[in-house]
């Protein structure tokens, strides 16, 4: 699931970082075996379609998963507003994520569908440090019935070992919200290992694939998932 933007040439003056001159697009499907999302198993076997452009750091995307299970699967549109520049990055995301035919179009409270999410971070190298918040939309209540506008913090960690390039990551929920399984206050929701690699097919055509260990100490769950993706 995914970034409005703030003063982009305040924060550029603040990194000093080069912005990109030239538009960039981006076309790519993942194919998984299940849809696993911070700490959260929320479908089967999908694909999972991406399609962006950026220029000068800002960036719209749109990211979606389609159950390949029928029509009882979740189907999900994510459309995401983003600028980064340096390391530092800032966006809002809009979620749209059911199970059956709502309509898309309504935004009414406590009637849409859509959930609507900020977030910020900052990637060190090391460590990717990232924290969103859900601001409007169909959030989670927390432990009196009111909107939690539910936060997760993560912080991921990539390296390379054994010839394949690796990401570690954890992810915790600060408070109460209905929005994220069992999180009755402070809790770690997801814990995760992921390696990827690309497998070389022909000399001009190589196939991205990647597995990973997904585990939910608050749900005591643990999910394995494989996957691939096509792209240009």
């Amino acid at each position: 699931m995914k970034k409005i933007v703030i003063t982009l040439a305040a924060l550029a003056l603040i990194t000093g970082a080069k912005a990109q001159e030239t538009v960039e697009a981006e076309i790519s499907a993942d194919f998984v075996s299940s849809y696993h999302w911070r700490g959260q198993e929320l479908g089967e076997a999908a694909i999972q379609p991406t399609l962006g452009v950026s220029y000068k750091g800002v960036s719209l995307s749109a990211w979606g998963s389609y159950g390949l299970k029928g029509g009882d699967d979740l189907k999900e549109i994510d459309l995401t507003l983003a600028y980064s520049t340096g390391g530092f990055n800032i966006g809002v995301t809009d979620y749209f994520c059911v199970v059956g035919s709502p309509r898309y179009f309504e935004y009414e409270a406590h009637k849409t569908a859509h959930v609507f999410e900020a977030n910020i971070g900052y990637d060190f190298g090391p460590v990717n440090l990232q924290a969103y918040t859900n601001f409007a939309g169909a959030d989670g209540v927390n432990k009196d019935g009111k909107r939690a506008y539910s936060t997760f913090i993560e912080a991921k960690a990539p390296f390379a070992l054994g010839g394949l390039d690796w990401e570690a990551s954890i992810g915790a929920v600060p408070f109460a919200t209905s929005f994220y399984a069992k999180a009755n206050g402070f809790a770690v929701t997801d814990i995760s290992l992921q390696a990827s690699k690309d497998l070389k097919i022909t000399d001009s055509f190589s196939l991205p694939v990647f597995a990973g260990l997904h585990a939910n100490p608050s749900t005591e769950k643990l999910g394995f998932v494989v996957g691939f993706t096509l792209k240009p």
